[in-house]
């Protein structure tokens, strides 16, 4: 919690919370000891204005803790979809009941808010697997994939910012994203047609799906926005990096980074035998060194016999 002003939000959690069917869902607020709010997009709009309401759901108090973070073992099998799909439900809740007047609040209504369990599986498996992958029918209905495995490589700039950059510089799991947001959150026009191949005439709309031929205008607010770091300047068709501010907290911390251009990248690979086949390797040089050392006495005293009869 930032401010008193959020106990509102904290009573709505609470109120859906006990909607929910699942006993083993917890909310309670942050321990007092914390030393502030953990990393999130909060933290943007606090270092703009302290002021600023907000809250932040985690799914651990004092500190994050994942053993598998960031390797390779970070993968679909650590993922628990069951705890994605309480969180998804009780976020939902808690917004039907920030948006509804108090005394208009129906429980039926409230309880009639459920999760796609079958939705949350099949995104997990497309975004978080290679098998289906970016393959998978919800993918292919919104873009047309470059790979079937998901990339989550943060990326690399390589235009100027824009709110509609080139598809080609955006990866597959954005451009889908996008698309689904867009989907989900729009409203379909009436009596007009709405086919598109790229962009539509009214601003108001969005084209979704214009990369597989099959795309459609409709109402939506979602818009893609590129993340660029406050540090980073765009001037006269050139990026720059400006120096740390020691009066921006969020600035000194931002991992500004640049990324080299490497030629083909090998690989090579030793093996290393067992110790006994060194043992055998030693002992096979010392005899081959004693039968040497006999064959060249014999053949010494033989080219001496030879000479003496001569």
């Amino acid at each position: 919690m930032v401010s008193s002003s959020n106990n509102e939000t904290w009573n709505a959690l609470k109120l859906a919370r006990e909607s929910l069917p699942l006993e083993n869902i917890k909310v309670s607020p942050a321990s007092t000891t914390n030393p502030g709010i953990p990393p999130s997009s909060l933290m943007a709009f606090l270092a703009k204005n302290p002021q600023v309401s907000g809250v932040v759901l985690e799914d651990f108090d004092t500190g994050f803790t994942n053993q598998f973070y960031q390797s390779y073992l970070d993968d679909l099998h650590n993922i628990n979809s069951s705890a994605i799909e309480a969180a998804a439900l009780l976020v939902a809740r808690t917004l039907y009941i920030l948006a509804i007047n108090k005394k208009e609040l129906s429980s039926s209504v409230l309880t009639a808010i459920k999760v796609n369990t079958s939705l949350v599986e099949e995104l997990i498996g497309c975004l978080l697997n290679c098998d289906p992958g970016l393959s998978c029918e919800l993918v292919k209905r919104y873009i047309s994939p470059s790979s079937v495995c998901p990339n989550h490589y943060v990326g690399v700039i390589l235009d100027e910012p824009s709110s509609a950059p080139y598809p080609d510089y955006v990866h597959d799991v954005s451009r889908f994203v996008w698309n689904f947001l867009a989907d989900r959150t729009s409203i379909p026009k009436e009596n007009t047609s709405s086919v598109c191949s790229q962009n539509c005439d009214d601003k108001s709309e969005v084209c979704i799906g214009a990369e597989t031929g099959k795309g459609t205008c409709a109402i939506s607010t979602t818009r893609y926005i590129p993340a660029y770091s406050t540090r980073l300047k765009f001037e006269s068709g050139y990026w720059s990096v400006l120096p740390p501010n020691s009066s921006d907290h969020l600035g000194t911390v931002d991992p500004v980074w640049t990324e080299s251009n490497w030629n083909t990248i090998g690989l090579r690979v030793y093996t290393i035998q067992a110790a006994a086949y060194d043992r055998f390797v030693l002992l096979g040089g010392i005899t081959t060194t004693i039968l040497a050392y006999f064959a060249i006495v014999a053949v010494r005293s033989s080219i001496i016999k030879a000479l003496k009869r001569d």
